[in-house]
């Protein structure tokens, strides 16, 4: 009996042993963890807070269609509140400036940044660019970690992407796709035309956040998406981030000119 149990025992340590090598010898599974905790950090979610006239009011805003149907000069086409939520990107930690779209932060009267630690910063709009969409808003800059910026105009079709943002305000959110198209323009897209294509899943809140290369540079700003549907459709756009680049660069030359001159330098 007691043969029988050592042996018993010799071969549960035998299989042990035989397990362990296994799962030594075994390579680690890809991931893209390590690259996304460099990234993460620099990618914000922004909640948005205002009043803007409502839409179906504007023709009373006309001074002429006032005067027709008998109103006062002043008369106050009407507001209605809202609430948006949206992505932004970090890129200068000293300034605390965050690069997003015009659309996620315009006729805010609040502005809320949230860090991914969730840390809540107020936020000021420093400028808007209308043709491109973006816009560069002001945080305090403690604690702030900013991405890498890459460069666009080396990204290809059939690159891997990676979208990072904050849709529908679940919170920071990545989806994996490549790059499906370069220098897109079409009907429904605004004045710019050189969107970058994409087809890792963005979608409402989105907008603002970042599309970043594998190496975890960030090679475009995501701004829209084609979606019949109200949802993704796997057809996304961004603003590559050479463009981004110069538009922000643009915005804060002529928030400082204002600041200094009290008006717009040229």
């Amino acid at each position: 009996m007691c043969g029988i149990r050592a042996i018993l025992v010799l071969c549960w340590f035998v299989q042990l042993s035989i397990v362990g090598h296994a799962q030594a010898v075994v390579p680690d599974v890809p991931s893209l963890a390590p690259m996304l905790e460099r990234v993460l950090p620099g990618i914000v979610s922004i909640a948005s807070h205002g009043r803007a006239p409502n839409e179906q009011d504007q023709l009373l805003s006309d001074p002429y269609v006032r005067k027709f149907f008998g109103l006062p000069e002043n008369a106050d086409p009407g507001q209605h509140e809202f609430w948006s939520a949206g992505s932004g990107v970090i890129v200068d930690v000293q300034e605390g400036y965050v690069l997003t779209s015009r659309h996620v932060v315009e006729s805010a009267d609040d502005i809320t940044v949230v860090l991914m630690d969730g840390h809540r910063l107020a936020a000021t709009i420093l400028g808007v660019d209308d043709p491109t969409d973006l816009a560069v808003i002001q945080v305090g800059p403690n604690g702030l970690v900013a991405p890498t910026l890459g460069d666009s105009d080396r990204i290809r079709v059939g690159d891997y992407v990676v979208a990072v943002g904050n849709p529908f305000a679940l919170g920071q959110t990545v989806t994996l796709g490549i790059v499906s198209g370069l220098r897109r323009h079409g009907p429904g897209m605004r004045e710019y035309e050189d969107y970058i294509q994409t087809d890792a899943l963005i979608n409402p809140g989105n907008s603002g956040g970042a599309l970043v290369n594998l190496s975890g540079q960030v090679i475009g700003i995501n701004n829209m998406v084609f979606a019949p549907s109200g949802s993704s459709s796997g057809i996304g756009f961004a603003i590559p981030i050479n463009v981004a680049r110069d538009v922000m660069r643009e915005l804060i030359r002529r928030k400082k000119a204002t600041s200094t001159s009290g008006k717009v330098e040229n």
